[in-house]
């Protein structure tokens, strides 16, 4: 079962050892530990675990574990501190596209599809795996003089040639949930397919606070006024570097409902659904990925109905 009570990709369930990635001899005692293991990450996939792998019950029922092997050889720069669990150390590594490696037993598989599914410690090393990788990936020089970065602190920061530390980059974006008399506004974005609706979402710009970019953001790409912006949780989404922050916020005062003006470019229709149209959305319409905060505050919005809020 997993835990609908934060969004996927957070669990809390990893300790992040700070002690350890600053520290290169405890990285290198932790690396060498039998019990250490290593995740991998090839081409915006990661190896998953046979479903049937080690379980005489119903494998459908059994969370999808990613699979993670023995940290062995010699550990390098590329080898990142991902952090703790409760009985190992977890580093992960980017393959090359061509790197030979042994080929897991569920396959190759897009965090998009393996999805919910995952165990819940496991989304969230998926996802500081690839927050991390995804950002090694373009900081390789240093934005102060264009100089060449390597990586320290197990992979946590870079440094540049004159000793100047480089740390990964967060984006940080809004999702909002605007409600109005028991129904919610979705829209699809130009770029979808056609029938797929989701929350209205953008980021933060600079001198703005997060409240003032749901506003405004609504604004933009519904052309209504929304007030009573409240905070509800985050997620990060590394794909590739953002921190969602989850609101909820209810058309404003005098504001029509049925004068939605969607967004010239962006936003191709926009429209209030009902719980019921969402529990049980008809065919030809698609809901956000249930690894996603919208699917979850979505969820979480017709779970209230549901419980007589």
């Amino acid at each position: 079962m997993t835990d609908r009570s934060v969004p996927p990709l957070v669990s809390g369930l990893l300790n992040r050892d700070t002690d350890t990635r600053m520290s290169e001899s405890a990285l290198d005692e932790a690396w060498n530990d039998p019990s250490s293991m290593l995740l991998r990450v090839r081409q915006g996939t990661v190896p998953v675990r046979d479903r049937g792998a080690g379980h005489n019950d119903d494998a459908q029922a059994a969370p999808v574990l990613l699979e993670l092997i023995p940290a062995t050889g010699e550990r390098t720069s590329r080898h990142l501190f991902l952090g703790s669990t409760h009985d190992a150390a977890v580093f992960g590594v980017e393959l090359g596209e061509d790197e030979h490696t042994p080929e897991p037993t569920g396959g190759w598989q897009y965090p998009f599809v393996i999805g919910d599914s995952l165990e819940r410690l496991h989304r969230e090393l998926l996802a500081v795996a690839f927050a991390l990788t995804n950002w090694h990936r373009s900081a390789g020089f240093s934005p102060a003089d264009g100089e060449a970065t390597t990586p320290i602190q197990g992979g946590w920061a870079r440094v540049d040639a004159h000793g100047r530390e480089h740390f990964p980059r967060t984006d940080p974006a809004v999702i909002v949930l605007v409600e109005h008399e028991d129904r919610l506004l979705l829209g699809s974005n130009v770029l979808w397919e056609s029938g797929r609706f989701s929350l209205l979402a953008g980021f933060i710009e600079a001198g703005e606070s997060a409240e003032q970019t749901v506003v405004r953001e609504v604004f933009e790409e519904a052309g209504v006024r929304v007030h009573d912006v409240r905070y509800v949780t985050s997620q990060p989404w590394p794909f590739p570097r953002s921190i969602m922050l989850g609101f909820r916020a209810r058309l404003a005062p005098g504001a029509d409902p049925d004068h939605l003006v969607p967004e010239a470019g962006e936003i191709s229709e926009l429209r209030w659904f009902t719980r019921d149209e969402l529990r049980n959305p008809p065919p030809g319409r698609t809901l956000p990925m249930e690894l996603s905060i919208a699917r979850w505050l979505i969820d979480e919005w017709v779970a209230e109905g549901d419980r007589g809020q």
